[in-house]
This record gives structure tokens, sequence and C-alpha cells, in this order.
């Protein structure tokens, strides 16, 4: 499984793009999910100009990195995050990767209340229409105020269509979810094609992502699970850190560093 590990570009947070694939890159990650996050981590944008882009394209070819989704959360309860998920599909086409991520509220602080279930998956009826017609997969994250565990995206994901499956995130479902992965990933698992690999340290409620296998999460038996399950898709490494953020690039790049070091120890090839 070794060679499914991802880095999510949100781990630079606060940093250039350059800075996370040279980071990543030297840790021994070979896969990159692009953060496409307006105002928070916006690595690429789906309003980039060509060069711009292109300008990314050399970035991960001179790294040897390859793009296998777009972090392109966005509000799908209003048109500017439906107009945004459709745009940033076609930023899966121009990396030429399968999956697209979000959640259903907004990215930090969702306090939307989803009452009708039937508005939701109106909103994102061209959203997987487009997804359908270019053959990518929307995954939707453990994330927020509505959605926050895999057993509740797995019964919203089955009623909507195939090319919606699950991005599980193994710390969110503490933070937001109030509940610890272990079953809920195993009650989910089926459903799920994007893995967002993040420990969790602290109270339930506290802002607390350290370095993999720094916090609490029993990472040998989360993978246990994936084994079982036959899992074969991206295991994306996301470091948050406290609310006060890494102190500095360094200790970034050594977190990531050590994540994928414990990670090489305990999933093996």
């Amino acid at each position: 499984m070794l060679q499914q590990l991802t880095i999510n570009s949100n781990t630079y947070h606060g940093f250039s793009l350059e800075d996370a694939v040279k980071g990543a890159s030297k840790a021994g990650f070979k896969q990159i999910e692009l953060a496409a996050v307006k105002d928070h981590t916006a690595h690429v944008l789906p309003d980039m100009s060509p060069e711009q882009l292109n300008e990314i394209k050399t970035l991960l070819r001179e790294y040897g990195m390859k793009c296998v989704g777009i972090g392109a959360h966005s509000n799908v309860m209003n048109e500017e995050g439906i107009t945004n998920l459709l745009k940033s599909i076609d930023l899966a086409m121009e990396f030429d990767c399968r999956f697209v991520i979000t959640a259903t509220g907004d990215a930090h602080n969702d306090t939307d209340v989803i009452e009708d279930e039937a508005i939701l998956a109106r909103n994102l009826e061209p959203i997987i229409e487009k997804c359908e017609k270019l053959n990518k997969v929307l995954v939707l994250e453990t994330h927020g105020n509505n959605y926050a565990t895999g057993s509740s995206l797995k019964k919203l994901a089955q009623s909507l269509n195939n090319r919606v499956k699950i991005n599980y995130d193994t710390a969110n479902v503490i933070f937001h979810g109030n509940t610890l992965p272990y079953e809920d990933l195993e009650a989910s698992v089926d459903c799920v094609e994007f893995i967002h690999l993040k420990d969790k340290a602290g109270a339930y409620n506290e802002w607390n992502f350290p370095a993999i296998g720094d916090g609490n999460l029993d990472f040998p038996r989360l993978f246990e699970t994936l084994k079982k399950a036959d899992y074969k898709g991206p295991i994306s490494v996301e470091i948050e850190f406290t609310s006060a953020g890494p102190a500095n690039l360094e200790e970034v790049n050594n977190s990531v560093v050590k994540s994928y070091n414990y990670l090489s120890t305990i999933i093996g090839s």
C-alpha cells in the first residue's frame, strides 16, 4: 500500500505549492492531492491561466509527482459552490486525475443544516452528470455539520449515483462527528474510494492533527480494515497541526518526513 500514499498539499497551508512538492518529494511521496480551496489553500484554482497551470504541471514533472485528486471543497448548498465544483472537474481533466474531493458545506465553520436531502441531491445533479461525462469520481468527505461519519455518507452516496463515493477522513470523524473511526470505517469501507489519513491528539473537539503516528489513532488497526477490503485508492496524508499552526516550513517538512517514515514501517510495500 506504500505506492498509494499521497501528500495532501493542504498540509502546506500558508506555504507555496513549490514548498509542498519539494518537501513531500524529498520525504518519499510520489503522488499529490492538489488543494484548490479559494481563500484557504489555493495551490491550484479553476480561474488560473493556462500559463499558470502549465507551470504547476512542469513543477510536478520535475519532482516526479503525479496528481491524483483535486481538493476542491465547495459549499454545494449555494450557487457559488456548485459553480466552483463544476469548474474544479475541469481541473481534474487538466491534471489527468480521477477524483474531485469536496464536503457538502463550507470548508471551515460549516453551519448549514441540511434538512431536505432532496435539495442537496438536486444541487449535485449537474456535478454528477459532468463527472459521468468526463469519467471522474466525486468523493464526499467526512466533514462538517451534516455528514461527519462514513456511515452517514454511505447512505447519502448510495442514494445518489455510482459516481459518488466517500473520502474518509480518519480524524474528521472524531473532530466533527464525535466518533472513533474504527467501526465506522469498517461499516462504510465498501463505499470509500479516497482516504484523508490524519492523526488526532487532544480532546475530540480540539484542533490538533499532528504528524501521523504522533497522535492517538491506531493506524495498524485502520490499515487492517483497508487491507481486508482490498482498498486500492489514494491514501492522502494530511497534517493540520494545532490552531496555532506550524512554526515554520521546517516543522512542516519534518512532520511530513516523520509521517512517511512511520507509515513505511507499518504498511510496508
